[in-house]
């Protein structure tokens, strides 16, 4: 019999024997290796009955004989292959466990021999990276030969990949993996420049994961039904999973905070002007503020790292401060439906005064009344450097109620804010920054855009804040799914309301009310009126003005509708309330002061006092409208001797009737009788046929308004928001 026969024999004869007698096949195994220590199969089958047999020390052994003896058998990287498979494995079983357990038993110096063999061996390259940074995590040492090449190669495949974004498995295995152990080593020297690349690369990850939209998991769901269209839009969510990685190498961490752990360690590295210990993103800006003062005079080569300190620090405060504003008032954004359910908020103007005091000086010229008016509507805009300055310290109502955490949520918009300005104070930064947002494409940054038109709009850039607006709603249409029919979306229905409160605060009234008329289609009803505001009471100020406060506002039908009525109200009363009649205009005004009475009761005296002064008043949807009873009471008080016997036309044609029975009437019927006569009717005749109209309009008018008083429990939201609808044409014809 050959060698080769007695070899495979022994081998036989000993897998034969283990089902029987383990100790007396691994005898025959131990005398075949006596005989045949060159033999390759006597050895693996030796390690295969210690594998199975899981004796971590003894199977590790021979594995490692085997890696040195017989390096080039197939079987041998087959099976380094499976531990290593293992070590990369998040999984706790039994099997994964042992192989684990296998490979720790090898001699340091193996176990860094055998991964990067098995490196060598993996022409994938995301396995390639895994096996070399598993390398590199096990032995430090290494990071030194094969770090930056490591980096490199992943920054180099997602390139080759064409990935279209930052968010993807080579990027995310640089940032949270690689770059660490590189940058951590002082052994590992790195120029500047390279720093500031890979901490360029590590922000726009990171910032990306954070701020990543569900839009890209919706786009493929179905329509869904909402309770209410103006809160946030129902959401399907599932884990957030990197292409190429497992569900629990996709999760990261605390994203913010390690990159700023990378940026504290770029900066110690390119020798920047640190402080010791943790600072808060105010701390860290207002640091940044003091050396910005000094950056005309960073002009040499020295100086260049604190040029980059302060823009790569105000970068990052900006990006985390502007994501936790919006993060707090929109989360829609950024998580699905099993996410705590919070209605998300909008920048508004604050209009709550609106029934505040609108009292020209009566003892002005007519010519300066009109100044004094038309000065009232330039005041609104705001896109000039004065009210832009006084934009800085304005200050925003937001109730805790719909924000528990108000104030940490507009400190963020504050540092947001402040930093924003830094970044294009100085030519340096503003370059830099510019450079670095078009290399990101930060302008198809939805969330973003939100910020940004919130800030402008609490600057006061009332004409850029519209401009953004639109680039919103374009930015909307390019990222998002056609809608169902008739269904507006939560960000069209916020664009809408701050497109109403940037045209009023222009003094544009007309574009306010169209604005306001479009968004009165989205309402659901019927809500709840609940007589007296239920807001906080706001302080008391002297005069109404806009453009001072501002306010955050539930993007629900119940807080926006009151809004846009109060909006309304603005529009007409300084229309109503000039010496020049317009009795439509003052009609809207009665109408709509019905909201919140009796807050509005000043103002509708007022009016009162202005129709009285006229000695006749007409408005024709006045029963269609007005449900308040005392309101009701005043108007039926107008008409009596007491009251002044104001003339007023309320019903629909009472004013084409009587006007027309006061000219010359040539016929009249009367009991079956055609009364002709070829000259004028007599004064007498006349006053009889307009006694006789009147007394019917009078009887008319007591009837209507005794009908009325029985609507008076009438949803008043349900009446307002009809007016609003059924009226719209003529409220903008009257603001034309």
């Amino acid at each position: 019999m050959s060698a080769q026969g007695d070899c495979e024999f022994l081998v036989q004869r000993a897998r034969e024997l283990v089902p029987q007698d383990l100790w007396a096949a691994k005898a025959w195994l131990i005398t075949a290796r006596s005989l045949y220590p060159a033999d390759f199969n006597i050895q693996y089958e030796m390690y295969t009955i210690e594998r199975n047999a899981e004796r971590t020390a003894t199977a590790g052994r021979l594995l490692y004989d085997m890696f040195v003896n017989f390096p080039d058998q197939p079987v041998v990287w087959r099976e380094i292959s499976i531990i290593t498979s293992a070590l990369r494995n998040d999984s706790q079983d039994k099997q994964t466990q042992f192989l684990r357990s296998l490979f720790e038993t090898l001699p340091g110096r193996v176990q860094c021999e055998m991964l990067l063999k098995v490196t060598e061996q993996c022409f994938n390259t995301l396995e390639r990276s895994e096996m070399l940074l598993l390398l590199l995590r096990r032995f430090p040492e290494t990071v030194v030969q094969h770090g930056v090449g490591l980096g490199e190669a992943l920054l180099e495949a997602e390139t080759i990949e064409e990935q279209e974004s930052p968010v993807n498995c080579f990027r995310k295995l640089f940032v949270c993996d690689v770059l660490p152990l590189i940058i951590n080593n002082h052994d590992v020297r790195l120029p500047a420049n390279l720093l500031y690349k890979y901490l360029n690369k590590a922000a726009e990850f990171y910032i990306n994961y954070v701020t990543r939209s569900t839009q890209v998991e919706n786009q493929h769901q179905g329509a869904q039904d909402t309770s209410d269209l103006m809160s946030p839009s129902k959401r399907s969510s599932q884990k957030y999973i990197i292409e190429g990685l497992t569900e629990k190498s996709s999760q990261i961490v605390d994203p913010w905070e390690r990159l700023f752990k990378i940026l504290n360690v770029v900066g110690m590295r390119c020798e920047w002007q640190m402080d010791k210990g943790r600072r808060s993103c105010s701390d860290l800006l207002h640091r940044m503020k003091e050396l910005s003062r000094y950056m005309n005079t960073f002009d040499s080569e020295a100086h260049a790292n604190y040029k980059n300190q302060v823009l790569y620090s105000t970068m990052l405060v900006f990006f985390k401060s502007a994501f936790q504003y919006i993060s707090s008032i929109q989360p829609s954004l950024f998580q699905g439906p099993n996410a705590p359910s919070q209605v998300p908020l909008v920048l508004l103007e604050d209009v709550a005064n609106v029934y505040g005091d609108v009292e020209i000086d009566r003892s002005k010229h007519i010519h300066k009344k009109r100044k004094l008016a038309e000065g009232r509507e330039k005041t609104m805009s705001s896109d000039d450097e004065e009210c832009s300055a006084k934009g800085r310290s304005r200050h925003i109502v937001v109730s805790k109620a719909e924000l528990s955490n108000s104030m940490e949520v507009l400190e963020s918009f504050k540092l947001a804010r402040e930093s924003w300005e830094l970044l294009y104070s100085l030519e340096f930064l503003d370059k830099e920054f510019t450079r670095i947002c078009l290399a990101w494409k930060t302008d198809t940054w939805l969330w973003l855009r939100i910020f940004l038109t919130d800030m402008i709009i609490y600057q006061g850039q009332y004409k850029k804040a519209i401009a953004s607006l639109h680039h919103l709603a374009a930015l909307q249409g390019s990222l998002s799914q056609p809608q169902i029919t008739g269904q507006g979306t939560l960000e069209h229905q916020r664009a809408l309301i701050q497109l109403a409160t940037c045209h009023f605060a222009l003094g544009e009234y007309r574009m306010t009310c169209e604005k306001v008329l479009d968004l009165m289609c989205y309402m659901v009803l019927p809500i709840q009126d609940g007589g007296k505001s239920q807001e906080e009471p706001s302080k008391v100020k002297p005069k109404f003005r806009k453009g001072l406060d501002l306010k955050l506002l539930p993007c629900t039908s119940k807080a926006i509708m009151p809004y846009c009525l109060h909006l309304m109200l603005a529009c007409f009363k300084l229309r109503a309330f000039t010496d020049n009649r317009d009795d439509m205009a003052l009609g809207h005004v009665i109408v709509l002061l019905q909201q919140e009475w009796p807050r509005g009761e000043n103002l509708f005296l007022k009016a009162i006092s202005k129709i009285c002064q006229q000695g006749n008043f007409q408005y024709e949807n006045f029963f269609s409208y007005v449900t308040n009873i005392d309101m009701l009471e005043e108007f039926a008080y107008l008409r009596t001797q007491e009251g002044g016997k104001i003339h007023l036309e309320l019903l629909p044609n009472q004013g084409m009737l009587i006007n027309h029975c006061r000219p010359c009437g040539w016929s009249l019927q009367m009991s079956g009788r055609d009364v002709v006569s070829s000259v004028p009717l007599l004064p007498l005749g006349h006053h009889t046929v307009t006694r006789g109209i009147t007394k019917g309009v009078k009887e008319d008018f007591r009837l209507a308004m005794e009908r009325q008083v029985s609507r008076c429990g009438e949803n008043l939201m349900v009446v307002l928001h009809r007016f609003c609808i059924n009226e719209k044409i003529l409220l903008l014809q009257t603001l034309t």
